[in-house]
């Protein structure tokens, strides 16, 4: 694994140059441990038994190469197994849609299942999908399919390395694998919810294939520690370390998971002001802060935070995360020092991101959107930064929004109105 991950980038350039075949594996827009783990592992294994040998099989982090250090158990867990920044490969250090023109990308999609609209343009490329969420892409004879519920997309790529050829599995990849479905399922708890049989089965394959991989208490305690540190980060890096971007017409929302509580985050110096302007230069209507905190006893809470300068927009968010049903939050209001944030306690711990996201989804996108039509997720590009790419269309900004628009946009919401109804 550490020799393929190292190779990586110059194989990528090998190929470039001799216009031959780039088989990109890609997590999704978060790029956290499981996207990650899941990209490395499943091109390494692609490059050892693929029966196309004149292709390069590339991991690419799904973020540009700035936002790593916010990915800290991931930054963490590579360096422990040889694997060093340096060698990684960055969405902003590759043209995905310029090598798409030139025919040369074939894409595996993996912790994800679907391209956000910004990527719309590389759908013919993908070949194949490994993921664990529901289903929201059709199923087609040239494109395989993978999609299961458990824990873990890790899982899935430890079950499809294990059916093949002894020895490529190697130890490096089984840790990698091994601590991320640990930290997926939270060290295989039933009470948080995530767990499933699937699971247990592969960390127990891994355990018995591989002896004297870490324990599982330790490593869990290590990476959740890890990955809750937060203390030397601006507000601005908490928001972006884990963060994911909902938009309809012109409203844009960001999801982004806090690791500290949120009695300590309202009280940051400068919180109001920090909001303000992260939402204003990245061109979002308003927020929701899905606050996780990090405690030693491994129990499960969650709080919620809305925040929006737009009020029609932030009470017609609050109103549907407080009436939803599939599930419901059951949620309970917090003081909160601002009339522009809505805080709240969330009753099931059990409602993760993933799960709330369908909410604010179908919220962005106006009455009757539960039935169907939801909107995507999308994440604003990063401007690139390398000189592998050129004329990428990562680099064009999020469109500007006229006030007005958006103004009308929320009223229409909060008055139950359907997008593009009559004024």
């Amino acid at each position: 694994m550490e020799r393929f991950v190292e190779g990586s980038r110059g194989a990528l350039q090998e190929h470039i140059q001799r216009q031959q075949e780039i088989h990109v594996v890609m997590g999704n827009e978060a790029c956290d441990l499981d996207s990650t783990v899941s990209a490395l592992a499943l091109a390494y294994f692609l490059a050892q038994t693929s029966p196309a040998p004149k292709a390069a099989f590339i991991p690419v982090l799904n973020i540009p190469r700035a936002d790593f250090p916010l990915r800290m158990e991931t930054a963490f867990l590579l360096r422990e197994q040889g694997i060093p920044a340096a060698s990684l490969i960055f969405r902003d250090e590759i043209d995905l849609a310029g090598l798409h023109r030139a025919g040369l990308l074939s894409l595996t999609l993996v912790d994800h299942n679907v391209l956000p609209s910004t990527d719309a343009a590389l759908e013919d490329a993908v070949v194949e999908v490994l993921d664990h969420r529901p289903l929201e892409r059709a199923r087609g004879p040239h494109c395989p399919v993978t999609v299961a519920l458990v824990g873990s997309c890790a899982t899935l790529v430890t079950e499809r390395m294990a059916q093949g050829p002894p020895g490529v599995l190697d130890r490096a990849t089984a840790t990698l694998l091994h601590a991320t479905i640990l930290l997926d399922s939270i060290n295989l708890s039933p009470a948080a919810g995530k767990v499933t049989p699937r699971d247990v089965a592969c960390v127990s394959l891994l355990e018995e294939r591989f002896p004297g991989l870490p324990a599982r208490d330790s490593i869990f305690r290590t990476l959740q520690a890890t990955k809750f540190d937060v203390s030397g980060l601006t507000t601005e890096q908490m928001l972006r370390k884990d963060l994911k971007v909902l938009s309809s017409d012109e409203l844009v929302l960001a999801i982004s998971a806090i690791y500290v509580d949120l009695e300590t985050f309202l009280r940051r110096p400068g919180l109001l002001q920090d909001l303000a302007a992260f939402c204003q230069a990245q061109g979002y209507t308003g927020l929701v802060a899905m606050i996780v905190p990090y405690n030693e006893s491994n129990v499960l809470t969650r709080q919620l935070m809305v925040y929006s300068q737009h009020e029609s927009f932030r009470s017609a968010v609050c109103r549907a995360l407080e009436e939803a049903t599939t599930p419901a939050l059951h949620l309970q209001l917090t003081p909160s020092p601002w009339s522009c944030v809505t805080a709240y306690s969330q009753g099931n711990a059990l409602a993760s991101r993933k799960k709330v996201l369908p909410i604010l989804r179908a919220a962005l996108a106006g009455p009757g959107a539960a039935l169907g039509g939801a909107e995507e997720e999308v994440v604003p590009p990063p401007t690139p930064m390398n000189s592998l790419v050129e004329e990428c269309p990562l680099a064009q900004a999020v469109p500007p929004l006229c006030p007005q628009d958006v103004l009308e946009r929320v009223s229409r919401i909060a008055a139950g109105q359907p997008p593009g109804s009559p004024k």
